[in-house]
């Protein structure tokens, strides 16, 4: 895959999951601003947008779209940024790229205004084919991109999500699976096993978390 498809995925499926209230959105790991463009061109053209990015080339293409842009490890930017600002910020495939992704999600809740979310995109490791692969032939090897990205540090489940969030101070309002596989295989798995593999359809979860009132600091 090309760094610059890499960096430029616009991720449209995550759209529909951004609250449609959101006047101020902060988007970390923006890459080079395609979701941020989708979203101000099919919500406000008047959005303000925030991003930060680690790669500096996707960075400099996402400051031609995006409001503001901070260049940098996210764990370093975070703390300076303003708190209580942001109707909504967005990880889309970031959390499973950072060593404590929990340390993450702490870092955002002073960002967030009482009654803001946060919304994921996270990739699901019990993924039906990664699964097959493991299980009857016994890989589990890393590519370019996918569940097994070489760059990815942490590997989730539904069930470690969940648990994740809660842990972090945020009541999970849905996770819905994205990009399911339509295999027929699966089908007939997910058959003979009662639904009890649904969670294996799906690429990934859209996770959109609001943070607990009692884990809300109020910006000083």
């Amino acid at each position: 895959m090309k760094e610059s498809e890499y960096y430029g995925h616009p991720r449209r499926e995550m759209i529909a999951h951004v609250p449609a209230a959101a006047g101020t959105v902060l988007d970390i790991g923006c890459g080079s601003g395609t979701f941020a463009a989708s979203l101000r061109q099919e919500r406000n053209p008047d959005l303000e947008l925030w991003g930060v990015e680690m790669d500096p080339d996707a960075a400099r293409r996402a400051a031609k779209i995006l409001d503001h842009v901070h260049v940098g490890d996210a764990a370093k930017i975070l703390p300076d940024l303003p708190k209580g600002h942001f109707d909504c910020i967005v990880c889309n495939d970031v959390l499973e790229h950072v060593a404590h992704p929990d340390t993450m999600l702490r870092a955002i809740i002073p960002l967030v205004r009482p009654g803001g979310r946060i919304v994921a995109s996270i990739p699901n490791v019990r993924y039906f084919f990664n699964v097959l692969d493991l299980v009857l032939h016994g890989r589990w090897e890393y590519t370019d991109e996918g569940i097994l990205d070489r760059t990815h540090l942490r590997f989730f489940t539904r069930s470690s999500i969940e648990s994740m969030f809660a842990e972090c101070g945020f009541e999970i309002e849905s996770m819905t699976g994205i990009n399911p596989t339509g295999s027929i295989k699966f089908k007939i798995v997910n058959l003979l096993t009662l639904g009890r593999w649904q969670d294996m359809k799906y690429l990934q979860f859209a996770v959109v978390g609001m943070v607990l009132p009692i884990r809300h600091e109020i910006p000083k």
